[in-house]
C-alpha cells in the first residue's frame, strides 16, 4: 500500500491507495504515530482506497480517538462501498465525512 502524507502546519492530509486490511493497516498505524504528534486537523482522502476492513477501521477509531484530545479529523472522497461499509459498522455516526 503507498500512502501519501502532505503536511501543512498543524494540518496533515493522509491518502492511501489501494486496501486497508489485516496485511497494511500496521503500515497506516505506523504512519500516524509518526506524523500526528503536533497536528490539529487529519484528513484522510480516500480517493485512491479500494477497500477497508476491520484492521482498516480499527486504525481510523484509534486515530479518531487521538483527534478528539488533540484537534479534528474527517474523512473525505469515499467511494459508495467504503460508505456502505461506514453506514453497516456504525462508523458513519463516528466519523466526519465529508
Amino acid at each position: 500500500m503507498n500512502i501519501e502524507q502532505k503536511k501543512d502546519g498543524k494540518a496533515l492530509v493522509l491518502a492511501p491507495e489501494g486496501r486497508l486490511d489485516t496485511m497494511t493497516a500496521p503500515q497506516l498505524e505506523a504512519a500516524l504515530q509518526e506524523a500526528l504528534p503536533g497536528v490539529e486537523e487529519l484528513t484522510f482522502d480516500f480517493e485512491k482506497l479500494e477497500y477497508i476492513s476491520s484492521a482498516g477501521l480499527r486504525v481510523l477509531l484509534s486515530a479518531q480517538k487521538t483527534m478528539n484530545k488533540q484537534g479534528a479529523m474527517k474523512v473525505i472522497h469515499a467511494n459508495e462501498m467504503i460508505m456502505e461499509i461506514f453506514e453497516v459498522t456504525g462508523f458513519a455516526d463516528i466519523l466526519d465525512i465529508v
